[in-house]
């Protein structure tokens, strides 16, 4: 049991997944004073709470939490609240899962973080690990709570970690850790500040023993501006050759893996393969594991993932696209394999961000843009003559399917939460891989 939590009061604070397995691991060590605290009055997981558990639901209150010794936080909520701020004040420490969780790993840890690819990167390197024969176990933001993965078996443990999950984050050692990007997101969370974002995502550097860099975001460096290696699309450190012969994955000058071998697809899939090396070397991860992995890595759903080509038209569900930056990934990734040109499919909830970066594409890359959802006339204003509105996700994808030519690509891409329509990214790209499975041939 954790030394810190003996003889203190504690609150969990949200009952989201990892919390929910927070609470198991708090009561497997007999924690008694432990209260838990939901600001819905019935949130999802309430019922597989024990009997006994001391359950408050509804506003949050600010006097009784100020009574706790230690608030374990749900990344959904807020630290900045202020009846969570009021409870700091008056002493308590606001802390989430993933500092709990720093006090019982026993095996080596690799953090991964940024705005954009940390799913796909934290998959390529557990594969890299797997293949290796690494027992290896991989969590956090990535879907399965820390404290349902830890085990003493574990030679590796590999973590997705956001931003929200880094703010109450202080003792987590890594063995090499790396921030892939940092642009505009969950601004609504920051108070529309990118350097407050930024400064959450920096905390992943606190205690990492070999820190790996995007060379190109200066948001990724340290400080002290210190790093172990980075990564980028020249030919530096881990990154990429492009030559008449093709392009290749490259380490500190040396060719290492040809790109047309990549199952991944895009420019920004390089990318992500770079700073996997540099993760997977940084841990000791043997090349040819490396190497295996690189070669049979399929993907992640949702994230530019061919669907289907039909009538010569290629369908790509990159529905994990919740922000502008990873919607210009994935239009810049396809680009070179779709020079007829790409029509978007975008919208749903802008969560504050600038839409404008999108409006170079429009005309060129992008022939046409459907904008569907809460947000959409933001993306509407980007142009008059490239831009259209649709009532829903079914209705974009049937118009631009009746405008598309062979060649081309439908990409949903929406740059946008999606919360305004759907219960999740996951059932938006469902629901996206439905429709255009059901679509029929043009061709009479």
């Amino acid at each position: 049991m954790n030394a810190n939590l003996n003889g203190k009061k504690v609150a969990v604070v949200g009952l989201g997944i990892s919390n929910i397995a927070v609470i198991g691991y708090l009561l497997r060590h007999d924690l008694r004073m432990l209260s838990v605290f939901d600001t819905r009055t019935n949130p999802p997981y309430v019922d597989e709470l024990p009997g006994g558990v001391d359950l408050n639901l509804g506003p949050l209150n600010g006097q009784l939490l100020a009574t706790f010794d230690i608030l374990v936080v749900s990344p959904g909520i807020s630290i900045h609240l202020p009846e969570i701020a009021a409870a700091a004040a008056a002493g308590a420490r606001i802390i989430g899962d993933i500092e709990l969780f720093a006090f019982e790993a026993k095996a080596p840890v690799i953090g991964i973080t940024g705005s954009n690819g940390k799913s796909t990167v934290t998959a390529l390197v557990t594969a890299m690990a797997e293949h290796a024969g690494i027992k290896t176990a991989v969590g956090a933001n990535f879907g399965i709570a820390v404290f349902d993965i830890l085990s003493d078996k574990v030679e590796l443990y590999v973590l997705e970690l956001s931003s929200f999950e880094l703010e109450t984050t202080y003792s987590l050692d890594l063995a090499a850790g790396t921030i892939l990007n940092v642009t505009e997101d969950h601004l609504d969370r920051y108070g529309g500040d990118i350097e407050k974002y930024a400064a959450a995502k920096q905390r992943i550097f606190r205690r990492c023993k070999r820190v790996i860099v995007n060379r190109a975001d200066a948001r990724t460096i340290p400080e002290s501006g210190k790093y172990w290696s980075s990564f980028g699309l020249d030919n530096q450190a881990y990154g990429r050759e492009v030559t008449p012969e093709g392009t290749f994955l490259t380490k500190h000058g040396r060719r290492f893996f040809n790109c047309r071998d990549l199952v991944i697809c895009g420019t920004h899939n390089e990318l992500n393969a770079a700073a996997a090396l540099a993760l997977a070397d940084a841990a000791g991860i043997p090349e040819d594991a490396q190497r295996e992995a690189l070669r049979v890595f399929p993907g992640l759903e949702h994230r530019c993932q061919l669907v289907r080509v039909l009538d010569g038209i290629s369908f790509y569900n990159d529905s994990k696209a919740t922000n502008v930056a990873s919607a210009q990934a994935a239009i810049e990734g396809l680009r070179e394999r779709h020079p007829q040109g790409i029509i978007l499919l975008a919208g749903g909830l802008g969560k504050g961000q600038d839409f404008s970066p999108l409006k170079q594409y429009l005309g060129t890359t992008v022939k046409r843009m459907y904008c569907f959802g809460r947000d959409a006339d933001k993306l509407l204003a980007l142009s008059a003559t490239y831009t259209q509105s649709a009532l829903n996700l079914r209705q974009a994808l049937n118009e631009a399917f009746a405008l598309a030519q062979p060649g081309q690509a439908i990409l949903l891409s929406p740059a946008c939460a999606s919360f305004d329509q759907f219960k999740g990214f996951e059932e938006r790209g469902r629901i996206f891989v439905s429709l255009v499975t059901h679509l029929e041939s043009r061709e009479v």
